[in-house]
C-alpha cells in the first residue's frame, strides 16, 4: 500500500472558484485485485466545462461530488496490472485526472474513456490538446456541425486557446481566409505565425464589430463560438446571409452569478437565415478515426502544431484551472505531474 494524492471540491462556488474551491487530499494507493489496474498520471486536462461540474445542477455531465476526487482527462503509465489486456510500463488515457495514481477496474473506467495510447508518434500529452477532446472538439464543431467548405471566412473566438488554436489551423490547412479574435499581442503573434490571416484583439478594440468588418470586409460564412457575450453579438453583425455558427462554449459566461442579457441583434437570425448550432464533443465520437487520420500529415508537414500552457505538480492544478478565466494562457492548459 502506497499513498497517491488527489483534489476534491470543498463547495459548489458562486462567482468564479477561488484557491479555496479546492483541497489537496492524500490517499491510500491500493495494489490491483483481479481485473484492475494501477495508473501513476504524467499529465492532466483543465477544461473550461468543468466549471459547469461545479454547480450542482443536472447537466450533460453530472456535477463533481464534494469531499471526492475531481476527474478529468489525463495521461499516464500503468505501473502494476491485474487485467491480461494491459501490462506494466502501457501508456492510457483516462478520466482519472485530477490525482497523482489510481487503482481502479479496467471494467469501470471502459466506458467512461480508458485506451491505451502510442506515444512513439505522438507525445504522450498531445492525447489532452489536439490528439484528443480539444481536437475533436474543433474538428467536429468545423466540419459536422457548421459544415465548413474551403472557400469559407471563418472567424473563430478564443482563437489561441485549445480548440480554438486547432480550429485556425485546421480551416488555414484548407485555404480558408480565417479571422481569430484574441485578448493579447504574444497570442496575435503565435495565430500570425499560423497564417491567420487577421486579429481582433477584443481587449484594445473600441467597437468589435467595426474591427471584425475591417478584417473581414467579405464577411463571415462560418463562426466558431468560444467565448458568447460582447463578441457573439459581433459575430452576429457580420455574419454572411446564410452564415453557420457552431458554439462549443461560451467561457465568458460560465462564472456569472446571475444570468446576462442576451445579443441585442438576434432578430437577425430571421433576416440573414443564420444557423446557430451547439454541441458536445462526445456526440460527435465517431469522428475521431477520421479526425486522427487527418491530423497525422498536417502534424508531420507542419500545417498543425501543438500548443500548450504547462504547470507542474497537483498542488498547481487548482490555479491552473483558474487561469483558464483571466486569459493568462496560450493554447492547452495542462497539469505536468510526474
Amino acid at each position: 500500500m502506497t499513498k497517491a494524492a488527489e483534489i476534491q471540491l470543498t463547495e459548489y462556488p458562486e462567482g468564479l472558484p477561488t484557491e479555496a474551491t479546492f483541497k489537496h487530499v492524500e490517499r491510500d494507493l491500493p495494489a490491483p485485485k483481479d481485473g484492475e489496474i494501477t495508473v501513476r498520471n504524467h499529465y492532466m486536462s483543465v477544461d473550461p466545462y468543468m466549471r459547469g461540474r461545479m454547480r450542482n445542477v443536472k447537466s450533460y455531465v453530472p456535477p463533481f461530488q464534494l469531499g471526492e476526487a475531481m476527474t478529468g482527462g489525463a495521461v499516464g503509465e500503468v505501473t502494476a496490472s491485474a487485467h491480461p489486456d494491459y501490462n506494466v510500463g502501457d501508456h492510457v488515457m483516462s478520466m482519472r485526472g485530477w490525482r497523482t495514481a489510481f487503482t481502479a477496474p479496467v471494467a469501470e473506467m471502459t466506458p467512461e474513456g480508458l485506451r491505451k495510447i502510442d506515444t512513439a508518434q505522438i507525445p504522450i500529452q498531445a492525447y489532452l490538446g489536439v490528439a484528443g477532446m480539444p481536437g475533436l472538439t474543433a474538428y467536429a464543431g468545423l466540419y459536422d456541425v457548421a459544415k465548413f467548405k474551403g472557400g469559407d471566412t471563418v472567424l473563430v473566438s478564443g482563437a489561441a486557446g485549445a480548440v480554438g488554436s486547432v480550429v485556425c489551423q485546421l480551416a488555414k490547412a484548407e485555404g480558408a481566409y480565417v479571422v481569430g479574435i484574441a485578448g493579447t499581442d504574444s497570442k496575435a503573434d503565435w495565430l500570425k505565425s499560423r497564417g491567420v490571416d487577421a486579429i481582433v484583439n477584443y481587449k484594445t478594440s473600441k467597437n468589435l464589430t467595426k474591427s471584425l468588418m475591417e478584417a473581414a470586409p467579405q464577411g463571415i460564412d462560418v463562426y466558431f463560438e468560444n467565448v458568447g457575450g460582447d463578441i457573439l453579438e459581433a459575430a452576429i453583425n457580420v455574419m454572411n446571409p446564410f452564415g453557420r455558427m457552431a458554439v462549443c462554449g461560451m467561457i465568458a459566461n460560465y462564472n456569472d452569478k446571475t444570468p446576462r442579457p442576451g445579443p441585442s441583434n438576434l432578430i437577425q437570425i430571421v433576416g440573414k437565415s443564420l444557423k446557430i448550432q451547439g454541441f458536445i464533443v462526445w456526440q460527435h465520437a465517431h469522428l475521431a478515426p477520421e479526425y486522427i487520420a487527418k491530423l497525422g500529415p498536417l502534424m508531420s508537414t507542419g500545417k498543425l502544431v501543438s500548443q500548450e500552457t504547462t504547470l507542474e505538480g497537483l498542488e498547481n492544478a487548482p490555479a491552473a484551472f483558474l487561469r483558464l478565466f483571466d486569459g493568462n494562457k496560450q493554447g492547452k492548459m495542462l497539469v505536468k505531474l510526474s
